[in-house]
């Protein structure tokens, strides 16, 4: 293997593409065109919230949790892309929906589509087939699942309020780049309510196979959720301090992976 060769092996970056004349290769012009259409394709559709549904029921079914649709003020995908402010907000309908699950819970976990229709298609059941046996075995009290559509991040939290949540754990389809059309985020918010900014919560972003895959998300997020809960802080508060014993401490991980 080659210098070039190796550099190329360790990113899905843009390096060491070669030239034709002045140009670029015919290849990776196409390889990019394709990326490109591809990138647009994830922003523009929607994702199949049906077969999502049937994924996460199957694995909350063991836990007695239920899904609850939502969706935000923004009435099309187009508005959605031109009105940022109305993904935040969640619609009349939604907030009844919620107001009949209103509790008092540890968490609650909520799938958005955001900008990646891809993302949320390819990665949220498979994630959540990962992270929920982590945080079922630290004996949460977790809220009722919300699948939400045309929603930002800060969706999250009017959700979260509603239902009477210490905290948030959201999902969502992050921004597409070239080489990552399927990238999918979580932020975690402690004490959510309408108002909260962005400095309120935490971020693990590129969550894919091909990125940060789900195990390490998983037990990033554990932790933080765990840290979050214990401290009641979020955001700028809360650093990662993770250390490579959290999960010994904590819960035993060859169990809950045997038995996913």
């Amino acid at each position: 293997m080659n210098s070039k060769e190796f550099w190329k092996s360790l990113t899905s970056a843009r390096i060491g593409i070669g030239r034709s004349g002045g140009s670029i290769p015919t290849s990776e012009l196409l390889k990019f065109r394709l990326d490109h259409a591809r990138a647009r394709d994830a922003v523009l559709v929607e994702p199949d919230f049906e077969t999502i549904s049937i994924g996460i029921e199957k694995i909350f079914q063991p836990l007695g949790s239920e899904i609850v649709r939502v969706e935000s003020l923004a009435k099309s995908r187009e508005e959605y892309l031109l009105r940022p402010d109305l993904g935040r907000r969640i619609s009349e309908p939604s907030r009844s929906r919620l107001e009949s699950k209103k509790g008092k819970y540890d968490l609650v976990l909520i799938g958005i589509d955001g900008l990646s229709a891809k993302a949320v298609d390819s990665n949220l059941v498979p994630f959540l087939q990962v992270l929920v046996p982590i945080l079922s075995a630290q004996k949460y009290k977790i809220a009722p699942v919300v699948l939400g559509k045309l929603g930002r991040v800060a969706i999250g939290d009017e959700i979260g309020e509603i239902l009477g949540a210490k905290a948030v754990v959201l999902l969502i389809g992050e921004r597409p780049g070239l080489t990552s059309a399927d990238s999918l985020g979580m932020y975690l918010t402690f004490d959510p309510k309408l108002g909260k900014t962005d400095e309120s919560r935490n971020c693990i972003s590129n969550i894919r196979p091909d990125g940060l895959d789900f195990q390490k998300a998983s037990l990033k997020t554990a932790y933080l959720l765990s840290e979050s809960l214990k401290r009641g802080i979020s955001g700028v508060d809360l650093k990662d301090e993770m250390t490579p014993d959290f999960l010994e401490n904590s819960i035993n991980l060859s169990n809950i992976t045997n038995s996913t």
